[in-house]
């Protein structure tokens, strides 16, 4: 045998655990669901196959709703995320006394089980003992007690709120990161020039910073885009469906209403969504990949 032969089946031995998980854990699930959404599961008995009924159903003007509901939920929160967390990045990067506590003050809202977190929202959204409507009469603002959750605007802003909550510090301490990565010869060279601190972040510190951007943003928006915890425990879609995203249809198809190869077609729907974004993603990576390597 010869030594690049053995070499590739040594490879191959190493790569076999990672081979069996993607199978079972991803790649079964995925055929399964797949397969599932051309059929008409329930607990009925008997299954049928349908073959693109199930698609036919979604594909009306109350699922579109639901479609750009979820992207506009998604981007406002994955932007306002990136933004608040970029920031945050640059000030904890900072040489200021006291960096280190503030950046432990930054992990509690991603420390606290998220349930808890949101429990908590949701008591502050409340119109009759919640603070944020409290303060508000005691600022003079509103007249009343204010039911952010009971209306379809209000209750939409609040749970993307509560998911910046919950995601800016991932956000804030991978750019965090990200920047201390960054050569400290770079800003010197650019401090003897006599460069000032918007034009070293201007010119220095953004454009690096753009791969780790980029990434991040895929990475919150896929976190975003599934999210299922905030809405149902804060709304469970409501009022009136104002808060209902893909995944939380999906939720309520399959499981509430128990009509499974419906929610099977919802969900590969998400799939194929969330693979569109990815294919995205590598093309954008690959370009600057490229452009740095010219």
């Amino acid at each position: 045998m010869s030594v690049r032969r053995s070499t590739v089946i040594f490879a191959w031995i190493l790569l076999l655990p990672a081979v069996l998980y993607v199978s079972v854990i991803v790649a079964y699930p995925l055929v399964d669901t797949f397969i599932l959404s051309f059929t008409d599961a329930s607990l009925k008995k008997t299954t049928k196959w349908v073959g693109t009924a199930n698609y036919d159903k979604i594909f009306n003007a109350t699922f579109a709703e639901v479609i750009v509901r979820t992207f506009v939920w998604t981007a406002f929160s994955v932007a306002i995320k990136m933004i608040i967390g970029t920031f945050g990045a640059v000030m904890l990067n900072a040489a200021v006394p006291g960096r280190a506590l503030f950046r432990v003050l930054t992990m509690p809202p991603w420390i606290v089980p998220m349930a808890i977190g949101i429990f908590m929202w949701g008591w502050m959204y409340n119109g009759q003992f919640g603070m944020i409507s409290g303060m508000l009469q005691n600022w003079g603002l509103v007249d009343g007690p204010v039911a952010f959750l009971a209306h379809g605007s209000t209750a939409f802003w609040a749970t993307i709120i509560t998911d910046v909550w919950i995601g800016v510090p991932m956000v804030t301490l991978y750019m965090l990161a990200s920047m201390q990565a960054i050569p400290q010869d770079l800003y010197e060279a650019a401090w003897t020039d006599g460069a000032g601190r918007f034009y070293r972040f201007r010119r220095i510190t953004l454009p690096l910073l753009v791969p780790s951007m980029i990434t991040m943003s895929m990475l919150s928006l896929i976190a975003t885009f599934n999210s299922f915890d905030i809405i149902w425990i804060l709304t469970q879609g409501g009022p009136n469906g104002d808060t209902t995203t893909m995944i939380i249809d999906t939720y309520r198809t399959a499981i509430g209403s128990k009509k499974y190869g419906e929610g099977a077609a919802r969900a590969v729907l998400i799939c194929i969504f969330l693979s569109i974004f990815c294919i995205a993603y590598f093309r954008v990576t690959h370009r600057l990949a490229s452009g740095e390597g010219r």
